[in-house]
């Protein structure tokens, strides 16, 4: 392929490519085929971070630390992916380079901020997609496009030629179309990563949680009632860890970013208001939410000691047309259940739903034990090798 930008009317990738490791030739067209969120690192490419901002940055010098790992484990690497500019937000929408399109459920949104490599994953493009979750950003979209997604735990992947450079949430995660390939993806993008198979069904306890009827009687009053729960329980701080996470998700990338408002940079109108108002927070909110990570964390890792996973409802309500997305009220929602995991650090999996005629998107999450993604990635296998209501294939 070549170097050219997509066509405005498929805007999932911002640029095509053929790259390979030189060392590993012979991995031909059999290699899996990856697709790389476009505020990752290539040698010789601009990372654009879906922003106008830096459309005319000098190309990156070196691989980051995750291309380095795909390439040597002899995967070929097709295509960088669109994405929510500054990776800011959670709609997907992008005015700079058009907004991909949901393969299923064209009127939805994609999901943000890892809307391309979704989309490139649900459409088929690639075996898998590397995306980046600070908030829900590599879950959020799995379900939105009906693919299965992973948060690892925090520091598991290097960010190493990431952009922004710090943060205290963010993780590179993977899409799939299958469980086993997200399996095969974390093989690839983590050289300590060694899969797992479960010798007994794993034990899960359910967290309390509010949600859109609709939801709940689909996924509480059919599906989850169906797994081996051992405990149904609250999760005290799930609520007070939304917030937080949501104050130091701010504070960094107003530390990462706010330069461009004083740089006058080109920026989306609601990456420039958000940016603004990040800007106010204080170092005492980042403290009380600091708190609250200690808190969150303790309460989670304690769940955890009884049982292989916790349980939740991937999303409170479906997600929201392109048109009906325009008002933030409908999108706020939408990481409830998500980012108080990037604040607590703990992998994450999401497992969406066959798809069915008339249905809209939904899923569940499971959150493992730091540092047992593997045990985890075999628990998403075992649901979706034992409970039909799981996407079996792309």
């Amino acid at each position: 392929m070549g170097n050219a930008r997509t066509s405005d009317a498929d805007a999932t990738l911002v640029r095509s490519l053929d790259l390979r490791d030189a060392d590993r030739v012979d991995a031909g067209q059999d290699s899996l085929s990856v697709v790389v969120k476009d505020c990752i690192d290539i040698a010789g490419y601009v990372t654009g971070c879906g922003s106008a901002a830096f459309a005319t940055a000098a190309p990156a010098a070196s691989h980051a630390d995750v291309v380095n790992a795909v390439l040597a484990s002899g995967c070929r690497i097709v295509g960088k992916a669109n994405m929510h500019e500054l990776a800011y937000g959670m709609t997907g929408v992008n005015a700079v380079n058009g907004t991909p399109v949901n393969p299923i459920w064209p009127d939805l949104i994609p999901g943000g901020s890892s809307s391309g490599s979704a989309v490139a994953v649900a459409a088929g493009l690639c075996d898998f997609a590397i995306g980046t979750d600070t908030g829900g950003s590599v879950r959020q979209p799995a379900i939105c496009c009906g693919v299965y997604g992973i948060k690892p735990t925090y520091g598991r992947i290097s960010r190493a030629g990431c952009s922004p450079a710090e943060s205290s949430l963010d993780c590179i995660g993977v899409f799939a179309r299958t469980a086993p390939m997200l399996t095969q993806a974390m093989a690839a993008v983590d050289p300590s990563f060694t899969p797992e198979t479960l010798v007994s069904a794993p034990k899960f306890a359910r967290i309390k949680v509010s949600m859109d009827e609709a939801v709940a009687e689909q996924l509480v009053l059919g599906l989850m009632e169906g797994m081996p729960i051992v405990e149904v329980m609250c999760l005290e701080h799930m609520e007070a860890a939304f917030a937080a996470g949501m104050t130091i998700i701010g504070a960094e990338t107003a530390a990462a970013f706010g330069h461009l408002i004083d740089d006058d940079a080109p920026l989306g109108e609601d990456i420039r208001a958000r940016l603004s108002a990040a800007r106010q927070i204080t170092p005492d909110q980042v403290a009380q939410a600091e708190t609250v990570r200690a808190a969150f964390t303790t309460e989670v890792d304690r769940i955890l000691e009884t049982v292989d996973a916790i349980v939740t409802p991937a999303l409170p309500v479906t997600p929201p047309t392109l048109q009906a997305a325009k008002d933030p009220q409908t999108i706020l929602p939408l990481t409830r259940f998500l980012r108080p995991f990037n604040l607590s650090g703990h992998p994450a999996i999401v497992l969406p739903c066959s798809p069915s005629a008339g249905s809209l998107p939904m899923g569940v999450q499971i959150i493992g034990r730091k540092g047992d993604d593997a045990r985890l990635c075999a628990i998403a296998e075992w649901m979706a090798q034992t409970m039909l209501v799981f996407r079996k294939e792309g």
